[in-house]
């Protein structure tokens, strides 16, 4: 397989990696389809096969109302948009304008296999080897920004294989009308918990559990913000695995938490011991009968291709300080921990491209064929 070189490649077409792209765009870096020999050159490799990440994926009741404010890559603000639109369809049309306005020349759908350091005689001992399902290549600088969604967190309780109704991550979330009539168990304190109790008790008769009771805030003060920030970048130049920021800060009172409260649905139950064939037992050896159990219980760093780096600590997580990893600098992982959010993508995008024209020069190297 032929071996292409670039700079910066960037993997990932999300929040992070667009912003990353920009960045490098707006500071001189020239897509490697286009470039010419003197030029510094970037590539963005996407597995999607369309313009979008996540949002492509979200169900159809998270409304524009709910996202409001949060999503804007830098240098495009997001068009006017009706607030009861479904995300999926408004976001991905604009992730789609936004490649093309600045012509970032996205390659997809392109799966990353493997990102390892060069072991023969053909590759740079300064750059990285990144394999792909269709060809490899040699960069300088890697910008990970591959984000949570391919990686869906199922907790292991016991019990789990013998239920014989239907389990289901929010991942696969489609409405809450294929619930109608039954008893849904729904499991987590996020947002997404929240969001989904609300819209699925108005159809099911549902029972709300979490590990821990939820601390119920009416917004967020700076100074809480910047604590969970910081708590959450200690955590990763530690190597630990991130945490989600609410579990720092604690849930904030929503309009869907504040509707689900007067209906008297929102209701928190302590997280059953165990799963049977109908149901799941409680704490205080009650039985709660279930139909299905919808887990909303987070997403981990999808992080499996950098697995032939060794990055891993004996904790699970990366060391990681500034969206840089400590133990490969020319790795940055973006959409990380304290870059989880997508505010702190754009930043951590930018950041990550500061950084790399702040790196010594490397060694001229002769040009690989493509």
């Amino acid at each position: 397989m032929d071996m292409r070189s670039v700079d910066v490649l960037v993997i990932g077409a999300g929040q992070a990696g667009l912003s990353a792209a920009y960045h490098l765009q707006r500071r001189g870096f020239v897509p490697v389809t286009r470039a010419s020999g003197v030029d510094r050159t970037f590539v963005v490799l996407d597995a999607e096969d369309a313009a979008g990440g996540a949002w492509r994926h979200r169900w159809a009741s998270l409304k524009m109302a709910t996202v409001n404010g949060i999503y804007e890559l830098p240098g495009l603000p997001v068009p006017p948009a009706d607030p009861d639109a479904a995300s999926r369809d408004v976001l991905p049309a604009y992730f789609a304008d936004y490649e093309q306005r600045f012509a970032l020349d996205v390659q997809r759908p392109v799966n990353v296999t493997a990102v390892r350091r060069a072991t023969t005689a053909d590759e740079m001992d300064d750059a990285l080897i990144v394999e792909t399902d269709s060809e490899t290549w040699s960069a300088g600088h890697i910008i990970n920004a591959t984000g949570t969604w391919t990686r869906p967190y199922w907790p292991n309780y016991p019990g789990m294989q013998s239920f014989r109704g239907r389990q289901l991550h929010v991942h696969d979330y489609v409405s809450a009308e294929e619930f109608a009539g039954k008893r849904v168990v729904i499991v987590g304190a996020g947002i997404s918990a929240t969001q989904l109790l609300e819209e699925i008790s108005r159809v099911a008769d549902t029972l709300w559990v979490t590990r821990t009771e939820p601390e119920w805030k009416d917004g967020l003060a700076t100074p809480t913000i910047v604590e969970a920030l910081a708590r959450a970048e200690e955590r990763v130049r530690e190597g630990l695995p991130p945490q989600s920021i609410v579990h720092v800060t604690g849930m904030i009172r929503t309009p869907w938490t504040e509707r689900a409260g007067e209906r008297g649905v929102l209701v928190r139950h302590p997280m059953f011991t165990s799963i049977e064939e109908h149901g799941v037992r409680m704490p205080d050896g009650s039985f709660e009968p279930a139909d299905v159990i919808l887990w909303a219980t987070g997403f981990r760093a999808e992080l499996r291709h950098l697995a032939p780096l060794r990055l891993r600590t004996r904790h699970g997580g990366i060391r990681v300080a500034n969206g840089r990893s400590l133990d490969e600098p020319r790795l940055f992982v973006i959409g990380y921990g304290p870059s989880q959010s997508t505010i702190g993508a754009n930043r951590a995008g930018r950041d990550a491209v500061i950084s790399i024209l702040a790196d010594p020069a490397p060694a001229e190297i002769p040009a690989i064929p493509a």
